[in-house]
């Protein structure tokens, strides 16, 4: 018996992939998988992953997997609905394998920095991006915040801002800042529970993304009780936080979260902190796309047009002019154009 025959079992797809050159696949009838459970990523360390079983919602233990080598490169990341087959006991030394990802609903991107041509997936399958600033200590990076709000706007999620710390500064400035834009917000006190963070989470799948040192753990534990995210403090030379959590984990929110003991009471996905969000995956159009009436209003804009504030016959300022679009709009869309980079065909 050759080694691959020994090292897989026949409900996996390894079993019939030939073993060498120059040989003959063992059969051609390849595994249907029928008997695969379904399941959703919630952790991903050092090609382990931790899956959550769906006909299992009540069960604390997640099952342990690896991910199938017919799937080849592609990354299964934390939210990826899956399919599995293997032990899904999940008892301790347990293995099940990834056969199957899922198709995403939507895809967080970032590229490690503006010259970096590679995309990297931050997590699948969340509908709302939770950008956590604080007010103070240390200060709001509106540059960050405008490129989170980018991506999300490019990936199909909707943004919330939420602004820590309120007991050390007024949020006004800031949230005036994306008012035209129409991105909500909500603000934490370390003195208070975060009643009204919990409301705006629940029942949706939430990413929390932001800074070192902005209170993202320490509101990630006050929102899912037992979590113990590590907490980190700001250093006092450089004004900026210290890397805490060095994984995205996906949490569950309690129940009382939705207000329906039996219910979905929803998911939080915490990141690690960022001191940057490359945007080098997204474009002009990209950008535009997010805003319905803004790209109705570019339509008639010259071929090329990259709707900056300098660029001539941009439709969107006879739009202005006309009265179909609000100025300010326009230029907070803007604001967030120039957050990006600009390649060269731009």
């Amino acid at each position: 018996m050759s080694k691959a025959a020994r090292r897989y079992g026949e409900q996996d797809q390894e079993h019939y992939d030939r073993p060498r050159r120059r040989t003959r696949p063992r059969t051609k009838d390849r595994p249907s998988y029928d008997d695969a459970v379904d399941g959703t990523v919630l952790r991903v360390d050092r090609g382990r992953l931790r899956v959550r079983l769906d006909d299992r919602a009540g069960s604390p233990a997640p099952v342990t997997a690896m991910k199938a080598r017919p799937l080849g490169r592609k990354a299964v990341v934390v939210g990826d609905r899956v399919r599995l087959v293997g032990d899904t006991s999940g008892d301790e030394g347990s293995l099940a394998r990834i056969v199957e990802i899922r198709e995403r609903s939507t895809t967080l991107r970032r590229t490690a920095d503006d010259e970096d041509p590679i995309e990297r997936i931050v997590v699948a399958n969340a509908d709302q991006l939770v950008v956590v600033a604080s007010l103070a200590d240390p200060e709001p990076r509106a540059r960050l915040i405008d490129r989170a709000v980018v991506a999300a706007y490019v990936a199909g999620m909707e943004p919330l801002l939420c602004l820590t710390k309120a007991d050390l500064a007024s949020p006004d400035a800031l949230v005036d800042t994306y008012r035209a834009l129409g991105v909500p917000w909500v603000v934490a006190r370390r003195d208070r529970d975060p009643a009204e963070v919990r409301e705006r989470l629940a029942g949706r799948v939430s990413v929390l993304v932001g800074p070192s040192g902005v209170g993202k753990s320490t509101l990630v534990n006050a929102l899912v009780p037992g979590a113990d995210r590590e907490t980190g403090g700001v250093n006092t030379v450089t004004g900026r936080g210290r890397h805490t959590s060095t994984q995205v984990l996906m949490l569950p929110l309690p129940p009382e979260a939705s207000g329906d003991a039996e219910g979905a009471a929803g998911w939080i996905v915490d990141t690690p902190g960022i001191r940057s969000f490359g945007l080098a995956h997204v474009g002009p159009d990209d950008l535009l796309a997010a805003f319905t009436d803004l790209d109705e209003a570019a339509s008639d804009c010259p071929r090329g047009c990259d709707h900056a504030a300098e660029t001539p016959e941009c439709a969107l300022d006879t739009a202005v002019a006309e009265g179909r679009v609000e100025a300010e709009r326009v230029d907070s869309f803007r604001r967030l154009l120039a957050a990006r980079p600009r390649a060269a065909g731009d």
